[in-house]
């Protein structure tokens, strides 16, 4: 008679996991469809309302910054970096992942770089992009992750001048902060070939929105195996995850991977290249990306998070501001979401989730001194634990602060961190979601990267002095 109770029980709880399992696909598959057919309504709307206008053909290519430019004594850049999943502009036509933040600044660039990719090559990719030139992944990790060693061609840098002297000011969301710092420390390691001379001085400030600096127990709920933080689960969504993508970039569709790409095209996985039995390689593990693991999710893991981490460092001449976000609260002692209709449909099953997440009794736990009720609160994608500063495996120098004034005058080299009530993509893709929240965080970003940071003396405008 137990037997059968127990057997009852295994039933109702694989039931319960595979009915989670569909209500979390068909979430973010209505998401995604919602955001390439808006993006598709997007662009049909404005040549439909040119051709009724008919208004004479202009030129809307992106224009890259030239040297003159910046020589001439131009701002620095503000380089916007995308997270997961996302994009940078030209990809689904006119729609803007910042949500339109872009046009606050006169030089911002949102560069375009592999929205699956793991942090380490989507680190190269940025690189080239300001610097131009042919994306090198490096021969030792092209080779461990067995992919072409060279990507994109950037014919013209978008920031050629980029240097010590011409230092840039970074924001990144999601994974897009760590790709940053990633980069600061490329930079300092001198690991480019061809470009002896880079430092971590050509970082002038990086500013983390939503920043996974030591990994989200998301990645586990989603799919990833807590025991190592590296391989997948036999069913889970990053399962369907990784077929769907194995798929679009075999097919190799070119106008539609021109609206979006996920950034694997030095893997060569087309159908042109790879064949039938190339696919079937793919889909079995034996081969790309997620049987290498160079891709985004194991950076994601809080194991992942800890061997990348282990090898960055914060700089004493860069300056650090992060802006963490929750959508949870403690309702006598449990931590539950904090509304129902203040977070997006895509992530609250996520956000209940997280906040009651318990890390596996029979598996060795993360990192020394963990604990669940540390990485409880969250925004539906990464623990705000997480996104504070960067902690694992060594807790980098941190200042919490209420109010950006509280910072005033930054110190580099210290990592300025704020709670901000939202959730993961409150800033990002819909303005209209955030109101004037939305105005309230990008023009403190950017005020502060033109009034506040500065490594030399601030240029003194005509009637006007700096204290």
């Amino acid at each position: 008679m137990y037997g059968s109770v127990r057997k009852m029980i295994r039933l109702w709880i694989a039931a319960l996991q595979f009915s989670e399992l569909f209500v979390s696909t068909m979430v973010h598959l209505l998401y995604g469809f919602y955001i390439f057919s808006s993006a598709v309504a997007g662009d049909l709307s404005l040549a439909l309302n040119e051709l009724l206008c008919k208004k004479p053909n202009i030129d809307t290519r992106e224009v890259v910054p030239s040297e003159t430019s910046a020589a001439n004594g131009a701002l620095p850049p503000i380089v916007l970096v995308h997270g997961i999943f996302g994009f940078g502009k030209g990809r689904l036509g006119g729609l803007s992942y910042f949500a339109g933040a872009e046009k606050k600044d006169e030089r911002v660039l949102v560069p375009d770089l592999g929205s699956l990719t793991s942090v380490y090559d989507r680190a190269r990719e940025l690189f080239y992009y300001l610097k131009g030139g042919r994306v090198d992944y490096g021969e030792e990790h092209s080779k461990a992750c067995g992919h072409s060693q060279f990507g994109r061609l950037y014919e013209q840098g978008h920031y050629p001048e980029w240097d010590e002297d011409h230092p840039i000011h970074f924001v990144g969301h999601s994974a897009g902060a760590q790709v940053v710092r990633v980069l600061q420390q490329m930079l300092a390691d001198k690991a480019f070939k061809g470009y002896e001379n880079t430092n971590e001085n050509w970082v002038l400030s990086i500013t983390s929105l939503s920043g996974a600096f030591n990994g989200t127990t998301r990645t586990y709920l989603d799919g990833m195996q807590p025991e190592d933080g590296k391989t997948l689960k036999p069913i889970c969504l990053l399962q369907l995850c990784r077929i769907g993508v194995i798929i679009y970039d075999w097919l190799d569709i070119s106008w539609l991977k021109e609206y979006y790409n996920f950034g694997f095209d030095h893997y060569n996985i087309t159908w042109k290249k790879v064949g039938v039995w190339g696919l079937i390689d793919c889909l079995l593990g034996n081969s790309g990306p997620f049987a290498s693991g160079d891709w985004i999710l194991p950076d994601l893991t809080i194991q992942g998070s800890i061997r990348l981490n282990s090898h960055l460092q914060s700089f004493p001449n860069t300056y650090y501001f992060s802006y963490a976000t929750k959508r949870t609260r403690k309702i006598w002692g449990v931590t539950l979401p904090s509304s129902i209709f203040g977070i997006h449909p895509l992530l609250f099953i996520r956000v209940l989730q997280m906040s009651q997440w318990r890390h596996p009794p029979d598996v060795s736990p993360p990192y020394k001194g963990y604990r669940d009720e540390d990485w409880q609160e969250n925004d539906g994608a990464l623990n705000t634990i997480s996104m504070t500063r960067p902690l694992l495996p060594v807790e980098h120098p941190g200042r919490f602060v209420k109010d950006d004034s509280e910072c005033h005058p930054l110190q580099p080299g210290i990592w300025y961190y704020k709670i901000v009530e939202a959730d993961h993509i409150f800033f990002i893709v819909n303005r209209e979601r955030a109101g004037v929240q939305f105005d309230l965080i990008y023009d403190s970003i950017f005020e502060r990267c033109r009034k506040h940071v500065f490594r030399k003396t601030p240029p003194t405008l005509p009637n006007q002095t700096h204290h």
